[in-house]
């Protein structure tokens, strides 16, 4: 069973329908790609779920072992690369101060965001820097 739809609506712009939910996701290609750059782009997408993929899983892991997560968060820096074009890069910098973790569960917890099913999915063609505060 298909899990999204996407339907052109014309102008670089889709409409990304989550079956199951019903919830919506417009993307627009960027202006650097003739693009009007109103809505995340597919690459914007694809370095978001990156760093989406890696809190989900630290929840699961922290919820598995009884670890308290009270917060997260994360900035990405997408780089894209040409000939062919493409994510060359992804910076992404993730906050984890407010968990007061020591130091043998922030080496776990980070093992952990960087084997989740996005990064495993990806081409190894494309750099990831992980930067971390905990």
């Amino acid at each position: 069973m298909a899990t999204t739809k996407v339907e052109y609506l014309g102008n670089l712009r889709t409409k990304c329908t989550h079956l199951k939910s019903g919830v919506e996701i417009i993307t627009d290609a960027p202006t650097d790609n003739n693009g009007k750059g109103e809505s995340f782009s597919p690459t914007d997408l694809l370095a978001t779920s990156y760093a989406s993929c890696m809190i989900t899983i630290i929840g699961i892991y922290c919820n598995e072992k009884d670890i308290d997560f009270k917060s997260c968060t994360a900035e990405v820096t997408k780089i894209m690369g040409s000939a062919p074009r493409r994510v060359a890069e992804l910076q992404i910098n993730l906050d984890f101060s407010g968990n007061n973790w020591s130091d043998s569960i922030q080496k776990r917890i980070k093992s952990v965001g960087e084997s989740c099913p996005v990064a495993k999915s990806v081409k190894t063609e494309m750099k990831t820097e992980f930067i971390y505060q905990f």
